[in-house]
């Protein structure tokens, strides 16, 4: 990857580092990312039941049905971008999950910008994963077909 040519650095020889570190990044990126999201979404299964008291209590119903899939898209989807496969689908679940969460934060819980911001930074690294893509150091590159 290299810079266009309408952007220039101010130190040129640090175009190189740059270039070699973007792919290890964005594999770092997703490594924590998706490892994160399933540290999160694992322990739901554990306990169905309150996640599904939560879920009905910003109106999705039948909690019953949306805490498994729940906890199953941040485990799923973690999975997913962890290791680089069908990365911007899961990414874009999780997503819709993250902004979920910024709604009950901010609106819900009445906690505004404090306690939605976590969520906010959350949603972005998403969006950036199904904008760019897992990156060169994943299953996707490797099978050299993405969405």
């Amino acid at each position: 990857m290299s810079l266009p040519p309408e952007r220039s650095l101010i130190i040129p020889p640090l175009g190189s580092l740059y270039t070699s570190l973007a792919p290890l990044s964005e594999l770092l990126l997703r490594l924590v990312a998706g490892g994160f999201l399933m540290i999160h979404g694992i322990p739901k299964f554990s306990n169905l039941e309150g996640v599904q008291g939560m879920v009905e209590s910003l109106g999705f119903y039948p909690g019953t049905v949306w805490a498994p899939l729940l906890a199953s898209t941040e485990t799923i989807a973690g999975l997913l971008i962890a290791i680089g496969l069908f990365t911007r689908p899961a990414a874009f679940a999780a997503m819709i999950v993250l902004l979920v969460t910024v709604y009950f934060h901010w609106i819900f819980k009445a906690e505004g910008f404090a306690g939605a911001e976590k969520s906010l930074i959350w949603a972005a690294v998403m969006l950036f994963l199904v904008a760019h893509g897992a990156g060169r150091y994943s299953i996707d590159a490797n099978r050299g077909k993405e969405f």
